[in-house]
């Protein structure tokens, strides 16, 4: 069976997070961020490497523009430079990736901020997302009830939930077809919040496999005090 690489965009500053640090540096138990990001996704025996794709003057990555290894797993980690949105930086990663990934070879896309990631939610996205023709990403159904406000900060109506879910990462598609939905929906002038947005332009239909709720996305204090103590019960 071949093996995977992934494309990890961390190109981002993280604004709402209220830090002078980008999020995905800052220290938890002695190490950044973005170092349990990797280690989960670096921990899949399928998973031969990554690329990180930092800003162009990103000075918190070390050595930013030379390949190295992440001790926890010994398989290489390199790098690209970003662009100035997600999509942008995801197509810069892939253009980066091995000569040895083929066109129709899958790629992983994963959140620098996820941290969280847990090794049995990986492997069942790599099965199932194996075996569709598309591609498949992680996601949890909502639970919630939900509400639409209006301008005035009223409730307008309360929205159902059913078969609404929360879009995960990582989320796994072919690398041509993934490049291509994302270069066709810049030229569009359509901004991908996720690679699966950008598949779903093309008419496709991404298959939807549920991970833990505990693969958040670091975007407030709260959210990192929150992995903090994750850390600390392990």
């Amino acid at each position: 069976m071949r093996g995977l690489w992934a494309v990890v965009p961390a190109a981002g500053r993280g604004t709402r997070f209220g830090s002078e640090v980008p999020k995905q540096y800052l220290d938890v138990d002695g190490q950044p961020l973005i170092a349990y990001t990797l280690a989960a996704l670096l921990a899949h025996p399928l998973v031969e490497g990554a690329v990180v794709v930092v800003s162009e003057n990103d000075a918190d990555w070390p050595g930013w523009n030379e390949t190295f290894r992440i001790a926890a797993a010994g398989k290489p980690v390199s790098t690209a430079i970003g662009g100035a949105t997600r999509a942008a930086s995801v197509l810069s990663g892939i253009s980066a990736l091995p000569d040895s990934v083929r066109a129709d070879d899958f790629v992983l896309v994963h959140d620098a901020a996820r941290p969280n990631l847990a090794l049995d939610d990986l492997q069942k996205l790599v099965e199932r997302g194996r075996e569709d023709p598309v591609g498949a990403i992680l996601a949890a159904p909502v639970r919630d009830t939900l509400k639409r406000a209006g301008d005035d900060g009223g409730i307008d109506r309360t929205e159902p939930r059913e078969r609404l879910w929360r879009a995960l990462t990582p989320q796994m598609f072919r690398r041509l077809q993934l490049s291509k939905a994302l270069e066709d929906a810049a030229k569009a002038g359509v901004e991908a919040t996720d690679e699966s947005m950008a598949m779903e332009r093309q008419g496709l239909r991404p298959l939807l496999v549920e991970g833990s709720e505990d693969n958040f996305k670091i975007t407030t204090p709260a959210d990192l005090a929150r992995f903090r103590f994750i850390l600390s019960q392990r």
